[in-house]
This record gives C-alpha cells, structure tokens and sequence, in this order.
C-alpha cells in the first residue's frame, strides 16, 4: 500500500457514513441477534475460537450480515476477502482461489471469502466456488436478503450452515442511536447532540428493525440541526420524523397509543365485533396511521382469524389494500371500512393458521423426509430407472377426481395438520373431504370384492 493508498482509506473512515463507522469491532460489542452471537451460541464460540466453517448469512437488510462478516475479518488469523455479488465477476473469483491456495500451501493459512449479495451471482458463479468450498480452499461467508433455499445453490448450501437473522427489536435500535449519538470516535459525540425521548422513540419504533436506517436519519438529523441557544443540537420529533420521512402518528391524552390501539383493532375483527373494529380504525385514520398499515393488518387478520370459513374474505382484504393506494385519504376510510366490518362479520377459523405452524414444527423435527417414489419427478431423462413416478395415480382418472394413495412421507403417515372446522365455508370443505374419503373406500371395497368373485 503506497502514501494515497493510506491517505485515500483514512479519509473514507472519516467521510463514509455513519452506519459504516459505527460498525462493531468485536463480538462484544454487538447489538442484537443474541440467538446466533449470544455468549452461549455455536457462532460466538466458532468466531471466538477461530474455528469457522463456511456459512450462509439470511436476513433483512440492516440487520448485521455485513457487521458480523467485519467481526469475524477483525478476529480471525485467516486471511479475510470481500467480493460483492453485484459487481465481481468469475475473474475476481479465480484471483481470490489462486492467492487462497497458494496462502495454503505456502503458509498454511486459510482463506475466509464473504460474498455479499450472494444471491445476485448466477448459477454457474456459484458452481465455481463450490469445489474450492469443498476442498476448504476457501471458507465461504454469504449474505443474503433472499431465502437462500431458493437463491442459493443446494450443493452450496449443504456445505454450508444457514444462520437466520432476525430484525432488531426497539431496545436494539435504540441502544445503537444512543451509542452513535455519544460515540465520540467513531460516532457523532463531538456535535454535542441530544435527543429527545419521544424523538428516540419514534426512530425505533420506524426504522422498522432496520439499523442502518435508523443510524442514517440520526445522522442526517444531527448533520442538519442547527445548535441551540445552549450550544446543543436538540433533536425533536418534529426533527426526526423529517429525517426519516415518515409522519408522526399522534394519538390523544387518555392513554391509548399505537400499540393498544392497533391490538384492540385486531381483537374486534377477530372477535366479530364490527362496531369496535370500526371505532378502533377511526381512532388509528385520526392519529394519523398509515393507511397502508392498516390495510396489512387487515389482509393478515383475513387470512389468520377468517380463514377457509370465508375465502372470500382475504380477496377483500387484498383488493382493499389495493384500492387505498390507489385512492389515497380521505376516500380511503371508506374503503378501510367496508373491509374491517366484512372481515369483522365473516365466520372465523385459524385452522389453515394453525395447520402451518403444525407443519413447520413438523419440518423442524424431521429433517430428513423421503418423499413417496411415486410423486417424485418423472420428467427428466432415466428417471423411470429410478422409479421416480412410477405407479403414481392421476387424480383426474378416477372418480370425483380423487383417488386414494401415499402422499404425505412416510416418516409423517398418519399426521394431520389442517384440523378443518365447523365454521362457514369449511363446514362444506370438511363434508367435502368426508365424501371424497368414503367414496375411495367404497371403491376400493367394491374392486376387492369384484376381485374375490
């Protein structure tokens, strides 16, 4: 590295911005994600220990993919290289497994290589890396804000551990704005600024678990507030709802705020109680909620609490959503209404709720599933060999269009997720299903005895 070099690195610490700057140096110093870097977490020993494997980071932006990469780079003796998917290509790679091998083989010392955006690099990119993430030539560190089961390659994946970031809750956020705010090398501690609670508040509670935004409006607040009489630079709500560009929802003296006020909103609907469910969303219209908000809740509430007992409810929902964005306030609390009182009055059933989290708990338990022959692909070449789709039974040949045969794996036979209620239209789904069983069975009685004669 020459004197420019140095000069041009020192100045980019100074001048980059503060969500870069503030960026932890150790794991210690980490704020949130304590289910993956907790004191007691395989990731933190691994880290601590130097005894990395290769690892995929999964989580929405501003959550601390890129932080936890820096923190390993800053702790490990390996050798540490960041490519971003969005720009390097497949001669940034072969430079990096060139220098990585010959680290190896000259030195005995390991390579660490953290892609960022991993999921932008196609298909053959990732294939590349792949021999090299085998052989330990490189030890892989991918970030992505996309599932990686569906962006990642599989034999990637299988070499790799998947840590699952969550977003920050608003003690996090609002111990990071507070670090910044006093942080006198690296933060913005030399302005001699101060914020207020309600200010406070409000950024961790709009920036959404998203770090980086909430650092980025602090920034700009302090960068751009003058000082006071006192010499200080105060920041306000009024400051900070600028600085983050979201209004700042108001509600009245009694008590109620954002939070009751959007779980009693729920509850109503949930509780088929009209009459609340539209007093509650004129109480959250008048604070000043955002319209889009509220239709979220809505189309959530329409498919958790209604269900199959009403499909009609969830099209509601989603066309209102649709409309408000369209139509925009005041014509949107009409809009909002005749969703809230539809979901409101609609039969209810959380069983297609319940049935998906029966099934993610299902999956979690039993990794390693086999999937009947029969209803695996059939379509490539050889696969009859295999037996893939073989005796496979198409229910459009039979009778009512269905026909009874093994599709659940076999390590679940017998399970049952979807507990269909006896409420609106899922009492017709139940009879439904009841009808379609009996009738296999009647079939297959009548098949055997026909067999016998």
């Amino acid at each position: 590295m020459d004197l420019f070099d140095y000069m041009r690195q020192n100045n980019m610490k100074k001048e980059s911005p503060l969500a870069a700057r503030m960026r932890p140096a150790s794991l210690d110093e980490v704020v949130g994600q304590e289910h993956i870097v907790g004191k007691d977490k395989m990731l933190y020993r691994a880290i601590k220990a130097d005894k990395l494997s290769s690892l995929i980071l999964y989580g929405p932006p501003g959550t601390g993919k890129t932080t936890i990469a820096k923190v390993i780079a800053n702790t490990t003796r390996a050798e540490f290289v960041q490519l971003n998917a969005t720009v390097a290509g497949k001669k940034d790679m072969e430079s990096v497994t060139a220098d990585a091998k010959n680290n190896q083989g000259m030195y005995g010392k390991k390579t660490i290589l953290f892609i960022d955006e991993i999921h932008r690099f196609n298909k053959g990119q990732q294939d590349y890396l792949l021999p090299f993430v085998e052989d330990g030539t490189v030890i892989l560190i991918g970030a992505t804000t996309e599932n990686p089961y569906f962006e990642v390659n599989g034999a990637l994946l299988s070499r790799s551990i998947i840590f699952e970031l969550k977003p920050l809750n608003m003690d996090n956020v609002r111990t990071l704005i507070k670090r910044a705010i006093t942080d006198v090398d690296k933060g913005l501690g030399a302005y001699g600024a101060e914020i207020d609670d309600d200010a406070l508040e409000f950024l961790a509670d709009q920036s959404d678990g998203d770090a980086r935004s909430a650092l980025n409006a602090i920034e700009l607040a302090v960068m751009t507030t003058e000082k006071s009489d006192d010499g200080k630079i105060h920041i306000s709500l009024d400051v900070a709802s600028e600085c983050i560009q979201k209004r700042v929802v108001r509600y009245d003296k009694d008590g109620d705020n954002h939070y009751d006020t959007v779980s009693a909103f729920i509850k109503s609907m949930r509780g088929s109680d009209p009459d609340a469910a539209v007093f509650y969303l004129a109480k959250m219209l008048n604070a000043g909620e955002d319209i889009k908000f509220i239709a979220r809740r809505i189309m959530i509430c329409a498919s958790e609490d209604v269900g199959n007992a009403d499909p009609q409810a969830l099209q509601v929902a989603v066309s209102a959503a649709q409309a408000v964005e369209r139509v925009g306030m005041p014509e949107a609390q009409i809009i909002l209404a005749q969703a809230v009182t539809y979901i409101a009055t609609a039969p209810k059933s959380n069983a297609s709720c319940e049935a998906i989290f029966e099934a993610m708990q299902a999956v979690k338990e039993t990794r390693s599933v086999t999937i009947p022959t029969h209803l695996q692909d059939a379509h490539y070449k050889s696969a009859d060999k295999l037996g893939h789709g073989v005796g496979y039974q198409y229910a459009h040949d039979y009778k009512n269009h269905y026909v009874k045969q093994q599709y659940m794996p076999y390590e679940l036979d017998g399970r049952e997720f979807y507990h269909v209620s006896g409420m609106g239209y899922e009492k017709k789904i139940r009879e439904h299903m009841r009808l379609l069983k009996n009738g296999a069975d009647m079939d297959t009685e009548e098949n055997a005895s026909k067999k016998e004669s």
